[in-house]
């Protein structure tokens, strides 16, 4: 194995994999500008057959269900065992899905969870900045109780008991960022 390139952004990381064309892509999630899900989408788009393995220490359920579904071969944690990334890498580069044990146990709880739909996206953001019911309502041209609505079905589908709670766990899973 050997590194032929080195980004701190997504857009360098774009620009090197052009200029380069590594057999893997070893990618963070957190970059500034673009995100790593992002950027391994845009390389994808360009260069379908890029092995892109996603090394992070963010392991929110919807981090990684979105870097996947950007098109991701393999998700590790940056606190894996040398030996575990190794495979990793090795499983990636020949072509084959690699999710960490502990990662595919946090997606499987993600599948578990029922969606939020775009509204309920844009109310949960709007409480997680600590706006109140009727700021919300005011900021989206809706009723307060169409807030008051939407705010009940985010904590149900959370499966949490108020809008603090709900935040934070918005936040942990990487479901909103800040």
């Amino acid at each position: 194995m050997r590194v032929v390139a080195e980004a701190a952004t997504g857009e360098a990381a774009i620009q090197e994999y052009r200029r380069h064309r590594p057999s893997l892509v070893l990618m963070d999630l957190r970059l500034p500008g673009m995100n790593g899900a992002e950027c391994a989408a845009a390389i994808l788009q360009d260069f379908p057959q890029a092995a892109i393995l996603i090394l992070s220490t963010h392991g929110g359920e919807e981090e990684i269900y979105r870097a996947l579904q950007a098109g991701a071969r393999g998700y590790v944690l940056k606190d894996v065992l040398r030996e575990e990334l190794l495979r990793a890498i090795r499983e990636v580069h020949a072509g084959r899905r690699y999710i960490e044990p502990s990662v595919a146990a946090i997606l499987a709880e993600r599948v578990s969870h029922r969606s939020l739909t775009s509204r309920e996206m844009e109310v949960l953001r709007m409480v997680a900045r600590g706006l109140g019911n009727k700021e919300i309502a005011a900021a989206l041209n809706i009723a307060e109780v169409t807030v008051k609505l939407h705010v009940s079905h985010v904590l149900d589908k959370l499966n949490v008991k108020d809008r603090t709670e709900a935040a934070t766990a918005a936040i942990q899973r990487g479901i909103i960022t800040l």
